[in-house]
Parts: C-alpha cells; sequence; structure tokens
C-alpha cells in the first residue's frame, strides 16, 4: 500500500533499502550500553565512532530537489 498525492501513488516500502548513514555505528552504540547498563563511560570507542560518523553527515551536502513525497504536495497543490 502507498500513499495517494493526486493520481500517483507511492510505495514507502520500496525506498526502504536507501543508504542509513551510521545505522551501524548506532547500534554498536546502543547495544554496548545495553551491555554495560547505560554506562557510557565504558562505551567511549563506539561514542566516539558515532560522533566521528555524525559529524562526516553534517559536512556533506544536501540534496538540492528534495523528498519525491514534498514534490508531490507542491504539485498537488497547484492543481487545485
Amino acid at each position: 500500500m502507498g500513499r495517494k498525492a493526486g493520481g500517483v501513488y507511492i510505495d514507502p516500502k520500496k525506498f526502504g533499502s536507501l543508504a542509513k548513514p551510521c545505522m551501524k555505528e548506532t547500534i554498536a552504540f546502543l547495544n554496548c550500553l545495553a551491555l554495560n547498563h547505560n554506562n557510557d563511560d565504558k562505551c567511549a570507542r563506539q561514542k566516539e565512532l558515532l560522533s566521528a560518523c555524525v559529524d562526516a553527515q553534517a559536512s556533506k551536502p544536501k540534496k538540492p530537489w528534495g523528498s519525491i513525497n514534498y514534490h508531490l504536495q507542491r504539485l498537488s497543490k497547484g492543481r487545485k
């Protein structure tokens, strides 16, 4: 099932395979916290890796064209 915007259907499951930045680092950090009873002093390495990944993502330029749902909403407003 997808969302309807005018006469176009978008299947959000189709876009589930897109890259998820820093997912491995986030999972590693959360697993470390779970194993160490939320003591982040013992998870310093995972915390540093996650911070480095997030900082690297922040410096990347964003896509100038936006998301497909944004453009579908924008186009459907013009038709009304």
